[in-house]
């Protein structure tokens, strides 16, 4: 993330599908179809079929600075991604604006109730391996300095924020120093594992949309993972031992605490969402939602242990 302010990277000039489609060399004088794609948030996505060969075909949107969307750092890992044998191949990049034409990856959208499956865990393991295993990303990703940057723009721009979200900012401090001792080395992270970023393609699971990737904690991917996933304690198990080899104490209070920094993160996400989204999408009450489900963790009576065995190794 960049440090200070708001990020000062230069925003991409918008522009229609249709244009992409005509400055695609490759695809001059070719039949092409042009289908919209749902579920995108911080992109507008297309799905185009040329001469009977799809692709994704993903267009920036507008305000995602404020969001902290670097969209040269998402460039970057996307190739880096799929060097790693993971992500999407990077097959065309309209670098004026911002645009990439990916491999179209064929297979099944996941869900919180699919990723559930016995045995999902241990795959989804698997390629978070593999990405981790692949080379750096272009920068570092901090959950903690992520927090700290959308509370400033929260209050550069003078806009709400949810209650009792300062009253609560000393606990991140001791959250820090406690998976601070010691802290992992940073491997290339997704850092945004919701089920709708996961295609399996009956081999293995694919994963896409680097809007937040960097280096990172692993133990911040699996506990985000986690939240996202809405996985229950049998499967965060399930899941660390796949990665780890065991799900030793020390590993599960670190992915725990993780989790809750996912809620504390995208809670203030939503909340520049409901200023600068056109979507019709319920902002305020999702994050409501992960406000409410933080504090219930912050509260609850095994975070004081999160606290202390994430610290303690083996």
């Amino acid at each position: 993330m960049r440090g200070q302010g708001l990020i000062e990277c230069g925003l991409p000039m918008t522009i229609a599908i249709e244009d992409v489609v005509e400055k695609v060399g490759a695809w001059r004088g070719k039949p092409v179809d042009i289908q919209a794609m749902p579920g995108g948030i911080t992109n507008i996505n297309f799905r185009v079929i040329v001469a009977g060969k799809s692709y994704f075909v993903t267009i920036p949107g507008a305000s995602t600075e404020f969001l902290a969307v670097d969209n040269d750092n998402k460039y970057y890992n996307t190739r880096a991604a799929a060097a790693a044998g993971v992500g999407p191949k990077v097959l065309h990049h309209l670098s004026e604006y911002q645009v990439m034409v990916l491999e179209f990856i064929n297979g099944d959208n996941m869900t919180c109730e699919t990723m559930a499956a016995p045995g999902m865990p241990g795959r989804l393991a698997q390629s978070l391996r593999k990405l981790h295993a692949g080379s750096r990303f272009l920068k570092d990703f901090n959950v903690f300095r992520l927090a700290e940057f959308y509370l400033r723009v929260l209050d550069q721009k003078k806009w709400p924020v949810p209650a009792d979200y300062r009253n609560r900012m000393a606990v991140l401090g001791r959250m820090e120093r406690a998976i601070s001792k010691p802290a992992f080395a940073l491997v290339p992270c997704t850092n945004d594992l919701v089920a709708e970023n996961i295609i399996d393609d009956g081999h293995q699971l694919r994963l896409i949309d680097f809007d937040y990737s960097g280096n990172n904690d692993p133990c911040s991917e699996l506990g985000n993972a986690c939240q996202e996933l809405q996985y229950d304690e049998d499967r965060y198990a399930e899941l660390c031992a796949a990665y780890f080899g065991a799900p030793r104490r020390h590993l599960l209070a670190r992915m725990h605490l993780y989790a809750i920094m996912s809620d504390f993160i995208w809670t203030l996400w939503a909340a520049i969402q409901e200023n600068i989204s056109t979507l019709d999408i319920d902002f305020r009450a999702y994050g409501a939602g992960r406000w409410e489900r933080a504090l219930g963790l912050l509260d609850s009576a095994e975070f004081p242990g999160w606290l202390v065995d994430a610290g303690r190794g083996d």
